[in-house]
């Protein structure tokens, strides 16, 4: 699951005994070699889909890690482009890796539940970042990004299929995170992180109740299960306009 430039075992074991924000510190230099980064074709597909609906102004890409949201956001936006995240490991190595910096991007250190911005962007993405909030968190910080789109913005991040109990995938979902609450249970601070935290049903009515109008749009670059789902889609969740 690791390449040979990713984390040892020590390293990992030491960021997950400590809290989400010191782990991430502590694994931002090596996090692009992890399979928690979002994987390229992904990113991609992503892109293909935004150049189909823009052009689009001013990007925010939330909860960055080291960027590679905001190298989506370079490619569809004609505005300035911005990375918000907490943990500032991560924004250190995604200001080095980010070719060329230039004036149209710009990182700020800050909690996505209480966004240091007014109505001023276009499109929001987030890639790979809701299992870090609890489930009860997420409607407060759907809330936060209708407040920081204009309106008409939108706020697009791509979901994959949850997998098929009884398979594999299933089953080690399952056990990673049963190992997370475990550990939250008998160690503090608590890291956060649960992959199957967030359903396609609670997602929609948290957006909804936002004020967005949501749409889930099919990533057909993926493909479609055996039940002729999607297997990646991606969330349009709109701010009205007036």
């Amino acid at each position: 699951m690791f390449s040979p430039e990713g984390p040892r075992l020590r390293e990992l074991a030491v960021q997950a005994l400590s809290s989400v924000e010191r782990g991430y510190d502590l694994l931002a230099p090596k996090f692009d070699h992890t399979p928690f980064r979002t994987p390229d074709s992904v990113l991609d597909a992503t892109v293909a889909a935004l150049r189909r609906s823009g052009p689009h102004g001013s990007g925010l890409d939330l909860c960055c890690g080291t960027g590679a949201g905001v190298d989506v956001l370079r490619q569809v936006c004609e505005g300035t482009v911005t990375g918000v995240d907490f943990s500032a490991g991560m924004l250190d190595v995604a200001r080095a890796r980010t070719r060329p910096p230039g004036p149209r991007v710009a990182w700020v250190r800050a909690d996505a539940r209480a966004l240091p911005f007014g109505p001023v962007f276009d499109l929001v993405v987030s890639f790979g970042a809701f299992g870090h909030f609890l489930p009860r968190e997420l409607p407060g910080l759907f809330a936060q990004v209708h407040s920081v789109l204009r309106p008409g913005g939108q706020f697009v991040f791509p979901v994959v299929a949850p997998p098929r109990p009884g398979s594999l995938t299933h089953a080690m979902l399952l056990g990673f995170d049963a190992v997370m609450r475990v550990r939250n249970a008998v160690w503090r601070p608590p890291f956060v992180m649960y992959y199957r935290a967030v359903r396609f049903g609670d997602m929609w009515r948290g957006l909804t109740r936002c004020g967005f109008l949501v749409e889930f749009r099919p990533l057909p670059e993926f493909g479609r299960r055996r039940d002729g789902s999607p297997r990646v889609r991606l969330v349009v969740a709109r701010r009205p306009e007036g």
